[in-house]
């Protein structure tokens, strides 16, 4: 029996992990999340209504696109999405840290207020594939009207849209540029880098249509480099560059990267500490309150996730138990990078870990 894979089209995470599955070719059965399954399959093994939810042929069920991604990088074997040298590699898990934590906010913003009407028809095509149009459209709004109302936590709101704008161009112009050269972000081989980022712009910002129609208008090297990713033509091909190269046309994204997110993240990873001396016995909630960002120089508020502090921690940890040869070459090629102190010192305060479906203290 192949591998079982619960997740839809729809679904931002399961656009990264089915993107990494089929060029790592796994044999796999993909299922989609209909209330039935969320009834019967993901609510009880999981305990909440998430995807993409992997059963692997011996029956263990894996929650979470990086643990799915690292059970098959070690059952696979073969080439790896992980690079073996040390710039490659942190470039690779800081981009997985921005695309799957900080681009969910344009992806919803286009989503939410590009979409929407077509966005309903496939929530009900997804929930309910058996049913009518008009009863598909109708189940879609009740659905998904969950999903929108996310978007003011996530700070998208009158104020910021525009620079929220204004920054998600400015990236498709910057990975324009790279992907005219480049197949992928680190060669001809897509690294875990890529999955983080091809979440957002694949299952939102090209597959949702009016925000495909401005991918493609303004950045046909990343439309390009999105089909490249989900039709994958060759799998467990490509190399990354040779001597540790990193792109120069790497290095805006990154600093873009150290503007927006990692002080945001320095306010929650302070937020949670405080949250974590006052309630050491209790269940770590999705958010610890509310926290100040900045995008092109306008400011607000979004949720505060102790998720994405275990997601940093990847990056953080590999820096930070690099032998003295290796990390002086990786601190070599910060400086050259903006803002990159915001990242090299960071104070993470309270480790985590991620055990049975749920964040935990580390």
């Amino acid at each position: 029996m192949p591998h079982k894979f619960y997740g839809g089209p729809l679904s931002l995470y399961s656009g990264k992990a089915r993107a990494y599955l089929d060029w790592k070719g796994v044999d796999y059965e993909e299922f989609l999340s209909t209330t039935e399954v969320y009834k019967t399959i993901i609510v009880p093994k999981v305990g909440r209504p998430v995807i993409p939810v992997m059963v692997t042929e011996e029956g263990e069920t894996l929650q979470d696109t990086t643990l799915i991604i690292d059970h098959f990088e070690a059952e696979v074997g073969g080439p790896s999405v992980y690079p073996d040298t040390p710039k490659q590699r942190l470039v690779a898990l800081l981009m997985e840290v921005f695309g799957d934590e900080w681009l969910v906010i344009p992806a919803m913003h286009y989503r939410w207020n590009y979409n929407e009407e077509w966005v309903y028809g496939e929530f009900g095509a997804v929930a309910a594939p058996e049913a009518s149009k008009e009863e598909q459209l109708a189940i879609g709004r009740e659905r998904g009207q969950t999903f929108k109302g996310f978007c003011p936590v996530l700070g998208i709101n009158a104020q910021t849209i525009p620079a929220i704008e204004a920054s998600y161009e400015a990236l498709l112009a910057d990975l324009d540029r790279h992907f005219a050269r480049y197949d992928y972000l680190l060669g001809s081989r897509p690294s875990i880098g890529d999955y983080g980022l091809i979440g957002p712009l694949y299952a939102h910002l090209y597959r949702d249509p009016a925000s495909g129609e401005i991918m493609k208008r303004l950045a046909p090297k990343v439309a390009q480099w999105v089909e490249r990713m989900v039709d994958v033509r060759e799998p467990l091909s490509g190399e990354f560059l040779a001597d540790d190269e990193v792109p120069e046309s790497l290095l805006p994204v990154l600093e873009r990267m150290m503007a927006e997110q990692m002080p945001f993240l320095q306010q929650v990873a302070d937020m949670f500490a405080t949250w974590a001396e006052s309630n050491p016995d209790t269940e770590i909630p999705r958010a610890v309150g509310m926290a100040d960002f900045r995008i092109e120089g306008v400011t607000g508020q979004r949720i505060a996730p102790p998720f994405s502090l275990w997601m940093l921690q990847r990056p953080l940890d590999y820096y930070r138990t690099l032998p003295d040869a290796d990390r002086a070459a990786v601190d070599d090629f910060l400086s050259n990078i903006d803002g990159a102190a915001a990242f090299s010192d960071f104070t993470m305060h309270q480790p985590l870990a991620f055990e049975k479906f749920k964040l935990v203290l580390g």
